[in-house]
């Protein structure tokens, strides 16, 4: 299980499930929020906002919900204004970490964080201590019935994508960052509305995790995504099978 994309498969079973739903539904409003105000009110548009709706729909968000939140972005001095901040870190067994968060109030969520780091054997470090460690990209995702791999590939290499790794559970399409809206708007022409479609942290190296360090580093990354002012967290570890297989039960 590679880090930087299914660790939450493992928190989710611990259960709280309310809480935590409660706790995305937030994350998403709020990213909603600031893709609107960042752009026009409208997903056809706003090519950040239609991704933002995208996801919502996915964690199945109603629609009242979601068209609420855009039009409370639009109204004059509604809501809160947030900016978008990055931090990094090291976790346990060295795993390097780097959070995108949403905030109102950066000293908050800088300390929030430092406490979440520190309590769990980490240390939060300064901007690009371990981005260097990362690749930036965009990354759309694709059920196995939308396509075969071979229709996928050909339509994103025609798109401009760099690569595509299809399997069981479905393709993924990696591009470089300047070209996401392109490629994810010509895929979505032929294939309709992918799955996910973000901008992505992509480990260029990984460190593979025993149980106990496991465990400690999957602490850690559900601490910190606690925070309501976290959006996204990436790290560069890999979980083998046996391992998850253990800490699942």
């Amino acid at each position: 299980m590679a880090g930087h994309s299914q660790f939450k498969n493992i928190m989710h079973r611990k259960g709280a499930q309310d809480i935590r739903r409660g706790r995305q539904f937030a994350k998403l409003i709020r990213e909603i929020t600031v893709s609107a105000r960042q752009g026009l009110p409208d997903p056809a548009a706003n090519p950040r906002l239609r991704a933002a709706c995208a996801a919502a729909r996915q964690f199945n968000m109603p629609r009242d919900t979601i068209e609420r939140a855009i039009k409370k972005a639009a109204g004059v001095g509604g809501g809160d204004d947030y900016v978008e901040v990055r931090y990094e870190g090291y976790g346990p067994s060295g795993v390097a970490i780097i959070v995108e968060a949403l905030t109102d109030n950066r000293n908050r969520t800088a300390s929030d964080l430092r406490t979440a780091f520190s309590k769990h054997g980490g240390t939060l470090g300064e901007t690009n201590s371990v981005a260097f460690l990362f690749d930036r990209v965009g990354l759309m995702r694709y059920p196995s019935s939308a396509a075969s791999a071979d229709a996928m590939l050909d339509a994103a290499i025609e798109a401009g994508a760099d690569d595509v790794q299809s399997g069981t559970e479905g393709h993924e399409v990696i591009c470089a960052t300047d070209e996401f809206f392109t490629v994810r708007d010509a895929l979505e022409r032929r294939f309709g509305e992918p799955e996910l479609a973000k901008l992505d942290w992509r480990p260029t190296t990984t460190t593979t995790l025993d149980e106990d360090a496991a465990r400690a580093v999957l602490k850690l990354i559900d601490a910190i995504d606690e925070s309501d002012d976290v959006q996204n967290v990436y790290a560069n570890f890999e979980i083998p099978e046996t391992v998850m297989q253990a800490l699942a039960n």
